[in-house]
């Protein structure tokens, strides 16, 4: 383990050599050291003239982030490969230098290496779990089990694309008011601190009484003025606040997922029947596989989305572990809707559960899509009556006076 412990990260070579045909070939290969680099090319049949690390470019060593979008691409990639009949290890050298992702590359040319070297894939992966969850990770090792590696890596994919595709819809529903109203806030706090006073000194010619809504505006502009700078440091507190507590604190986030749930509209037709399909999807996938029902149940809870329903479904397993049905504690939690319950038990009694829970997850992922359109098409008109009321006050209130003396002359 120690020697393990100070092993070198892999880093990319450049190389160029002669091949069995006595062509000069040229290429890129990941390795520890230039002499381990070497000894691969001549088991590969290769006799090598020159290697050297590969520079870095000049535009900059950044490496882009790993997405989960980027994971789902290569364990399609990779099923594909497999599926094809090329052996594992080649499959992660074709992928692995064929992504765009420098950090992407590094990570499945890592995991090669550790395969080469003797791990299992489900070894390899483990060692990333920054990348790879429990969920994953327990899908590969059944597939490696069973000897049915590329249909459960094609699973994985199928499982991926869904869940992303679900929470990149979630997101659009939640996101897209929240921007518009701090835009809206920005906006307004611009036309208050600078826009307003400039109308102020042009009313103190008038020598008469604002009318009360323009005073109110005046009043909000000179707080702003004089506190502006308290007002935004408070909200850049509570912000961090926020994003502190939520990545370190679970009685937030589950106070955080309640609260969501129970926001109206989005609450029940978004948020609850999408963790309802991650559920179904999640449970199906790795019922398909052969883990066992508990086991299957701890990974279920890791990927609901929600602490709520997390919650329910660790209690679902400890019953499930001692005897009770499925179904039965499904329908103890109270979040699962009749039908979906029925379906279960369906699929309890027909030894046909994987099936069934993806025909609910089809189902309540597309009432998910159906459910966001609805609610972006109803938001959009409230979005701009709530621009237009905001913004369109604030200019009546600077104009009312106008109106007035024009009145009076």
């Amino acid at each position: 383990m120690a020697a393990t412990a100070g092993k070198k990260e892999p880093i990319l070579f450049t190389w160029e050599g002669i091949d069995k045909s006595g062509k000069r070939v040229k290429g890129e290969q990941s390795g520890r050291t230039e002499v381990l680099v070497k000894a691969q090319l001549r088991q590969q049949g290769i006799k090598p003239i020159k290697v050297k690390k590969k520079p870095k470019s000049l535009l900059g060593g950044r490496t882009k982030k790993i997405t989960t979008k980027d994971i789902a691409v290569f364990s399609r990639q990779l099923a594909t490969m497999m599926g094809a009949g090329v052996p594992l290890v080649q499959a992660f050298d074709i992928v692995g230098r064929g992504h765009e992702n420098p950090g992407m590359q590094k990570l499945i040319l890592t995991i090669k290496d550790d395969i080469e070297s003797g791990n299992t894939l489900t070894e390899a992966l483990r060692k990333h779990p920054l990348y790879f969850d429990e969920l994953f990770c327990n899908l590969v090792e059944a597939g490696e089990q069973a000897g049915v590696l590329e249909t459960l890596l094609d699973k994985i994919a199928t499982y991926k694309e869904k869940t992303e595709s679900l929470k990149a819809k979630v997101k659009k529903a939640l996101t897209y008011p929240a921007a518009v109203i701090v835009v809206a806030c920005i906006v307004t706090s611009i036309l208050l601190i600078f826009v307003v006073p400039q109308f102020e000194e042009l009313f103190k010619g008038f020598g008469a009484d604002l009318p009360a809504f323009t005073q109110l505006v005046i009043n909000l502009s000179r707080f702003m003025q004089a506190n502006w700078y308290y007002l935004f440091g408070a909200i850049g507190i509570a912000i961090y606040l926020f994003f502190y507590f939520k990545k370190r604190s679970k009685k937030f986030n589950r106070l955080l997922d309640r609260l969501f749930l129970k926001i109206p509209i989005v609450g029940p037709q978004i948020l609850h029947k999408s963790a309802i399909a991650r559920f179904s999807r999640t449970l199906s996938t790795m019922s398909a596989a052969g883990v066992p029902l508990v086991e299957a149940l701890e990974s279920v809870a890791g990927a609901s989305g929600n602490a709520v329903y997390s919650d329910a479904i660790l209690e679902m397993r400890e019953s499930v572990a001692t005897g009770q049905q499925l179904q039965q504690t499904m329908r103890q939690t109270g979040l699962f809707p009749h039908m979906v319950v029925q379906m279960v038990a369906i699929g309890e009694e027909s030894g046909s559960i994987d099936s069934m829970l993806a025909k609910v997850a089809d189902f309540y992922e597309e009432e998910v899509d159906n459910a966001v359109d609805a609610l972006s098409s109803l938001m959009e008109p409230m979005i701009m009556a709530f621009l237009g009321i905001v913004v369109g006050g604030l200019v009546v209130a600077m104009y009312l006076p106008i109106f007035k003396l024009g009145a009076v002359v």
